[in-house]
């Protein structure tokens, strides 16, 4: 009688990230896809408190939304001790990435930040705004904050069950990583992380409001999973041609332009890190 086959063993689950809170964990994969964050590494450097522009739909400072630039700063002050971070909204209800490219011109001229954090997509998929004027927009206005010596990090559309498998949804998730890919900057995959955590409850309530409005705990998690994002991408190596140097009059590293990123996979629930390993933070929040 021929022997029994052993199965084979199934692949182990992917870690989850241990420096979040427990109900906001997820694997790395489904986290961020990283970049480096050069104006935010010269403000380090120069060791003065570090501006922060948040835009987009939780920063328009309605209900629980008016926490979240709180929550986002006090996120980046514990992952960076000893370091003071400035963080200011100046989100809109609805507005879409046209308009708050628009925006941008004057509130970076007001405000001088180094980094602009912008949660983008959400608010042009339910206007239905056609997927090549929205990624046109978002890439013209990547490019001019880029232009203007200022670090950019963007935040994908919110998931939802109802619209998992709208294809127009989906594709607009997928158009703010081509984006974020080709202009090298970080991503926080907001749809892809919320999509994990709606697997391990019940329902999909535990983040997701009335309205595509995150609650207190989906801002919370949204604000732990962008500075996850920030601080890995500050942990990005510099260009490899630079790596080897030991000559400590050396031109800084921060003048190379040679940006790290992650490739968006086809499916918007299935990302990954541009890191070629794991890559430890600064801080455990």
């Amino acid at each position: 009688m021929p022997a029994a086959s052993t199965p084979l063993p199934s692949p182990a689950a992917e870690a989850l990230d241990q420096s979040l809170s427990p109900e906001c964990r997820v694997p790395g994969s489904k986290l961020y896809t990283l970049a480096r964050l050069k104006a935010v590494k010269a403000a380090l450097k120069e060791k003065r408190p570090i501006r922060v522009l948040s835009i987009g739909s939780s920063s328009a400072g309605l209900g629980a939304s008016a926490s979240y630039p709180v929550k986002l700063e006090n996120a980046l002050e514990q992952a960076l001790p000893d370091v003071q971070v400035e963080v200011e909204a100046r989100g809109l209800p609805g507005e879409v990435a046209s308009g708050a490219g628009e925006r941008l011109r004057s509130m970076v001229a007001e405000m001088e930040p180094d980094l602009v954090v912008w949660q983008v997509g959400t608010n042009d998929a339910l206007a239905r705004v056609g997927i090549e004027a929205f990624g046109e927009a978002l890439d013209e206005s990547v490019q001019w904050v880029k232009s203007h010596g200022i670090d950019i990090v963007l935040i994908d559309p919110v998931f939802t069950e109802s619209l998992a498998d709208d294809a127009y949804y989906t594709q607009m998730v997928r158009t703010v990583q081509e984006v974020a890919r080709r202009e090298a900057v970080p991503l926080v995959h907001r749809y892809a992380a919320m999509r994990f955590l709606s697997t391990q409850r019940t329902t999909e309530a535990h983040m997701l409001g009335r309205h595509f409005r995150l609650n207190d705990l989906g801002l919370r998690c949204m604000a732990e999973h962008a500075t996850r994002a920030i601080t890995l991408s500050l942990l990005q190596p510099e260009a490899a041609k630079d790596a080897g140097k030991a000559d400590a009059g050396k031109t800084d590293a921060l003048k190379t332009d040679h940006a790290t990123s992650g490739t968006a996979k086809t499916d918007p629930a299935q990302t990954g890190t541009s890191s070629a390993g794991p890559t430890p933070a600064p801080k455990q929040p």
